[in-house]
């Protein structure tokens, strides 16, 4: 059987065509999206309305390149609606690992406390 979430549109897929995790990071949001989800603190088709609005927002990748970034942008906008997460402190977060990851030099693992400003 064929989960529902495996036929998304723009799914990442393998040159087989199999849905596939673009980067580790991708698969940490999947990962943390489904705990949540067995926790209680949504529903999943609260979770698939959300991530539904975030896949048709105007501005998307053709190529669904994106698809993981909306996947964040929508589970950070449900626990920002319920009060779980602050948007400030998220948005504080990111650009945390964004400073991180530009000074990391190439090749090395990217860790929150490459961040310069930490």
């Amino acid at each position: 059987m064929v989960s529902p979430l495996a036929q998304s549109p723009q799914l990442p897929r393998s040159a087989d065509g199999e849905p596939v995790f673009p980067e580790p990071w991708a698969a940490e949001a999947f990962a943390m999206t489904v705990h949540l989800h067995e926790k209680g603190l949504f529903s999943w088709g609260e979770w698939a309305e959300q991530l539904s609005v975030e896949l048709h927002r105007p501005g998307r990748a053709e190529d669904g390149s994106d698809y993981f970034d909306c996947w964040v942008a929508a589970l950070s906008g449900l626990l920002i609606s319920r009060g779980i997460a602050d948007a400030g402190a998220i948005l504080d977060v990111q650009r945390s690992w964004q400073r991180a990851a530009e000074a990391t030099p190439h090749g090395k693992p990217i860790l929150l406390e490459n961040d310069p400003e930490r």
